[in-house]
């Protein structure tokens, strides 16, 4: 095993251990325990996205869907299978997975065909229909609720299993990128017919990449209604979709690393906002979201972050 590899299970256990230490003897209360938890959640979903966007440069703005797919489809498996304890968390968590893989998948194939902002409008158009869909989904499964919100979802996440799937999305995404496979992604990206024209299939790796992306946003989904025990079709909105974009950019589009800090310090700056200002000033976000979005775009097209990546992240990577 490399130097570097040792350093990353050490990274990772370490800060695991400190987080659990300070939950064990109450430096943290429940409050930013759910805090830590849902930004290592939008962490998941955002790696997600920025596989899609950033990796196989698929500009996408319906990611909230799929993040509210899992959710509900988890949601409703495990209060159909309450009483099997943490065994109806399972079948819920692969019972998403098989689902939005599903309709990525037959959602991919013809909208991939798309390019730039026509995919965009195609996959907000996507979006917008799981979010109406949802809105009226008590007409035909009373359980979800519509759009009152589903109650009663059993609480199964906790910070250990939040953290071990963020752990996997880090590990699973990195592999991805750094194979064959994600190389061929990178290419589509880059000039995907010029891609084309080498033997690159795009059409195989552009679902491919758009799949897993969507996958790790309905994981994200599961942690997230097992966490806070209700769902609305609000919090799987456009508004949602653009949130998670503005991180995957401020974090630098096809950067791992970037990523993981601007979904963390994106979730406390936010959260610490909260406290500080007035909900009359932060009604102001729907504003200042799209300006940042703009300005970002304008002076560094790529993301703030683009190009970064921790060390430990390139490991075992020689050609990169």
């Amino acid at each position: 095993m490399s130097k570097e590899k040792i350093y990353s299970l050490l990274l990772g256990f370490g800060v695991f251990a400190v987080i659990m230490l300070m939950i064990s003897f109450g430096f943290l209360n429940p409050y930013w325990n759910q805090i830590i938890q849902f930004a290592f959640i939008i962490t998941i979903s955002a790696l997600g996205l920025n596989l899609i966007y950033g990796y196989t440069g698929q500009f996408s703005l319906g990611h909230a869907a799929f993040y509210g797919l899992g959710a509900y489809c988890s949601a409703f498996v495990t209060k159909s299978l309450n009483s099997l304890g943490y065994l109806a968390f399972v079948a819920g968590l692969l019972s998403a997975i098989i689902f939005v893989a599903l309709i990525a998948f037959l959602i991919g194939l013809p909208i991939l065909r798309l390019k730039s902002d026509y995919l965009g409008i195609a996959t907000l158009g996507f979006g917008i229909i799981v979010k109406v869909l949802l809105d009226n989904a008590d007409a035909l499964i009373p359980v979800l609720g519509g759009s009152r919100g589903m109650l009663g979802i059993p609480k199964f996440t906790v910070f250990p299993i939040t953290y071990l799937f963020f752990i996997i999305a880090i590990v699973v995404i990195r592999n991805f990128v750094f194979s064959d496979v994600g190389r061929s992604c990178i290419s589509i990206r880059e000039d995907d017919i010029a891609a084309e024209c080498v033997g690159v299939n795009t059409t195989k790796y552009k679902t491919t990449g758009f799949v897993l992306g969507s996958v790790f946003a309905g994981v994200a989904g599961v942690l997230y209604a097992h966490l806070y025990s209700f769902l609305h079709p609000s919090n799987f909105d456009f508004l949602k979709s653009i949130d998670l974009l503005l991180i995957v950019v401020l974090g630098g589009l096809g950067s791992i690393s970037g990523t993981i800090i601007a979904a963390i310090g994106w979730t406390f700056l936010l959260e610490g906002l909260r406290v500080i200002l007035p909900p009359q000033i932060l009604d102001w976000r729907l504003v200042i979201y799209p300006l940042l979005l703009i300005i970002i775009m304008v002076i560094k097209p790529m993301g703030l972050g683009s190009g970064m990546e921790f060390k430990f992240i390139k490991a075992g990577d020689g050609n990169r």
